[in-house]
């Protein structure tokens, strides 16, 4: 595997970087503490150009190279999860509550990584862009970047990121032409009756029946009122309602998540929920309120970005270890934004056997830093040559 021999050099220092990060986990847009660490790192490598505040936390950093050319976009996540870690390792996180259980520490490391070779070298034409984002995993970061025009800012007009995946193989890179990440959408239903006393159910108007139904005719939406040849899911993930066993509650609630990759599709189920609500809303007798919130859209990556990236990735990790058609997945990446606006391609990086992304047991493996970390170099190499 060709890692690049300088970032090879530094493999220690990435390792002291994305441990000191696992230990200092933030959340949502209050990744404050992390980007002052990037912007420290970022200095030390004699980059002068950062921009720093934006979405709240947020931090973009130009490298510019020997010539004049256009300007190509990296980007990394930087915030953690609420969970509490359960790995034991002996950089375990130092915040009660939160830990980065899903590899954005390691996703930092990687482009700070890049960003230094990238800075030592300079053998590349136009500019790359350091893109630092807070709020992935809720807030959608990538969208408030770019309603604060930082792609019009920083002329950007390409963008990639990697993204770690347990149980693919240690340093295999993949991805996919098209669609690779979900939409997501959400629903929340509030169902009212009137509460009264368990043994007298007939005094009653119970919205727990109410709440059973909406949830099975949900099911039926995949089964019934979908094309089973393009991707759909719509789970229920909560049901609540009372709180002792002789009381008919008042109310009850049903939730879940939607995750489909085609306009028309999500149109349907938002209709279709929202007609279940109010048919069993007279059914039962009942007040239904349902709240559909539309979500990150479909992450579709550009087709000649995709091949691009492919071609690089065959070069740093070998045939064996490329997949140039992976198959897509049902999460969502808020990375979607930028992809709407400009091309480009998000890709996975195995990271060997481990727990799976969000679990108390997760950590980044730090062995395939340098692979990320070389990706993202030589891809810049690749796409702006210095021109002879």
């Amino acid at each position: 595997m060709p890692i690049v021999n300088r970032i090879a050099e530094f493999a220690e220092d990435m390792k002291v970087w994305r441990r000191h990060l696992h230990q200092n986990p933030e959340l949502g847009f209050d990744c404050h503490e992390t980007a002052a660490f990037v912007v420290a790192r970022l200095q030390e490598f004699g980059i002068t150009k950062i921009h720093c505040g934006i979405a709240q936390s947020g931090v973009v950093a130009l490298i510019h190279g020997c010539t004049p050319g256009p300007v190509i976009g990296l980007r990394a996540d930087m915030d953690a999860l609420p969970i509490e870690e359960a790995t034991g390792a002996n950089y375990a996180s130092l915040v009660p509550g939160k830990m980065h259980a899903c590899g954005h520490d390691g996703h930092t490391t990687m482009l700070l990584g890049a960003a230094r070779y990238l800075a030592e070298t300079r053998n590349f034409s136009g500019t790359v862009a350091l893109i630092f984002q807070p709020a992935e995993e809720n807030g959608g970061g990538c969208e408030v970047m770019v309603q604060e025009g930082i792609l019009e800012r920083f002329a950007i007009e390409t963008v990639y990121a990697l993204h770690t995946e347990p149980g693919a193989p240690a340093g295999q890179l993949s991805t996919t032409p098209g669609p690779i990440m979900a939409a997501v959408d959400t629903f929340e239903v509030y169902v009212t009756g009137q509460g009264g006393h368990g043994a007298m159910p007939h005094l009653a108007v119970d919205a727990i029946p109410a709440a059973v139904s909406i949830t099975q005719a949900f099911q039926t939406i995949v089964s019934r009122n979908h094309n089973s040849v393009e991707d759909l899911v719509v789970s229920v993930t909560q049901i609540h309602a009372g709180t002792i066993d002789n009381v008919i509650n008042d109310d009850a609630f049903v939730g879940g998540t939607v995750r489909s990759f085609a306009g028309h599709v999500r149109d349907m189920v938002e209709r279709r929920i929202s007609e279940i609500c109010a048919g069993h809303a007279a059914a039962f007798g009942v007040d239904v309120r349902c709240v559909y919130t539309r979500g990150y859209p479909a992450t579709i990556n550009s087709v000649e970005q995709t091949g691009f990236a492919s071609k690089v990735a065959r070069e740093i990790c070998g045939d064996a270890l490329t997949d140039a058609q992976r198959t897509r997945e049902m999460g969502a990446e808020d990375f979607s934004y930028f992809l709407e606006k400009i091309p480009g391609c998000y890709l996975f990086l195995g990271q060997g056997e481990g727990a799976a992304w969000h679990n108390a047991a997760f950590d980044f493996n730090d062995d395939v830093a340098t692979v990320g970390a070389s990706f993202f170099a030589r891809l810049v190499e690749r796409a702006q040559p210095v021109e002879a």
